[in-house]
């Protein structure tokens, strides 16, 4: 059992909780996760590992509710446990060696994965950038502990109420533009977002690495649920993932593959729904 110490509710949709898990703790590095279970009917959710402190022996995760099971875990409050915490799993981020300025892109949640990258780097001595977009001004998440962890933090908003207005592609572009030389780029959020800042870093030859999400079971590399194409070749995302070369990835594949379920999906946000009621 890993007991909930803080619960903090992000925006209406995004639910941020530290737990105790000191073996998890001393090993997690930016980039890994970890795979939950609420109960021992639970099924196994994926979750970026957001933070650690290994002094406390805690981790914390950062998770949107948008089915069955993080509505179960979102109802968990602080005293409360989990039944099972997996990791840390998945190779950690490998930023290319030399690299002196990096620019990170993190896509509303896919901030929650960004942010333990921009710390990492930014306390090794790189300059980093953040480009952080949400829809709008009322689901921001994580500014302050972004600005205490880049160099420059540029926020955007699809609507102009809070920040720049317009895509992080659009923020990228007018970077690069003006002049600013990236040594990497790293994109973290919806597939689509990811798949147009690896198009536009490839017409300026910057590498770029992408955190995939792909459907995932047991996290181990045993049930091949989470494959992706990457360079012409199947690769497995739970063991030589989450992090690829942007430029090589079968984006649109990974989007019909991450659709297999969406009418199960649709049938539980209906039984949630019935419960409710």
């Amino acid at each position: 059992m890993f007991r909930i110490i803080k619960k903090e509710i992000l925006n209406p949709s995004v639910t941020l909780m530290e737990l105790e898990a000191p073996y998890i703790a001393q090993k997690a590095k930016p980039g890994q996760f970890i795979i939950f279970r609420v109960d021992e009917k639970g099924e196994r959710v994926p979750l970026t590992i957001a933070d650690y402190d290994r002094e406390k022996g805690t981790i914390t995760l950062i998770f949107q509710i948008v089915g069955r099971s993080t509505e179960k875990l979102n109802a968990l409050n602080e005293g409360d446990s989990v039944l099972d915490l997996v990791g840390p799993l998945g190779v950690p981020t490998e930023i290319p060696a030399g690299a002196k300025r990096v620019c990170i892109i993190g896509g509303g949640v896919g901030c929650a994965i960004a942010y333990p990258q921009a710390k990492a780097l930014h306390a090794a001595g790189l300059h980093v950038d953040v480009i952080a977009g949400f829809r709008s001004k009322d689901i921001v998440i994580l500014e302050e502990a972004f600005r205490k962890s880049c160099t420059e933090l540029i926020l955007c908003t699809d609507d102009g109420s809070y920040g720049r207005k317009g895509f992080v592609t659009d923020a990228l572009k007018a970077q690069i533009e003006a002049g600013v030389q990236y040594d990497a780029v790293i994109a973290i959020g919806p597939v689509p977002m990811m798949k147009f800042v690896s198009l536009l870093t490839k017409e300026y030859s910057i590498p770029t690495i992408v955190s995939l999400n792909p459907i995932m079971v047991d996290g181990t590399g045993m049930c091949g649920g989470c494959r992706v194409t990457v360079g012409g070749k199947i690769r497995y995302a739970c063991v030589e993932g989450p992090d690829f070369n942007g430029h090589e990835v079968d984006f649109d594949e990974l989007m019909r593959r991450n659709g297999t379920f969406k009418q199960r999906e649709a049938e539980c946000r209906m039984l949630q729904a019935a419960d409710k009621a």
